[in-house]
């Protein structure tokens, strides 16, 4: 099932919202706002894991009005490259996404967010975007 849009009453990111310009404008608080790395598009890179089985189901993009929702609601925001607008995971497909944490990791410039997943975390109705998708490599091992 394809995600559909959440309504988009701000309009996203602009090109070169990266750093001072971001924060003046920003819904975030002051601290977070000004510790996040963006990237030219004003985006982070928001790492989605299940919070009781550490499994990684995904992976989104949020400027700082997707990641104010995400916060804030309980529920998680992400904003669409492709669409260019907001959209909360499982308004459409049922299969929401209920935040139990936010971590930013140590650079900024990503973001780790711990949910209770209700159904499949992939459009392709899979549970993780990452099931059946392992790539060949050679393993190495410590010591």
């Amino acid at each position: 099932m394809s995600e559909q849009p959440a309504p988009s009453p701000t309009p996203g990111p602009t090109p070169g919202t990266a750093g001072a310009d971001a924060v003046s404008g920003s819904p975030l608080p002051a601290e977070i706002a000004s510790a996040l790395k963006r990237d030219s598009a004003g985006l982070v890179a928001a790492i989605v894991q299940q919070h009781d089985t550490n499994e990684v189901l995904m992976l989104g993009w949020m400027d700082d009005e997707a990641l104010q929702r995400t916060m804030t609601t309980g529920r998680v925001t992400f904003y669409s490259r492709s669409r260019q607008e907001y959209w909360r995971k499982g308004d459409t497909s049922g299969h929401v996404q209920w935040v139990k944490s936010v971590a930013m990791d140590c650079d900024g410039d990503a973001l780790l967010v711990r949910v209770d997943q209700v159904g499949a975390a992939c459009h392709t109705g899979t549970r993780t975007c990452f099931d059946g998708r392992t790539l060949e490599v050679v393993t190495g091992t410590a010591g």
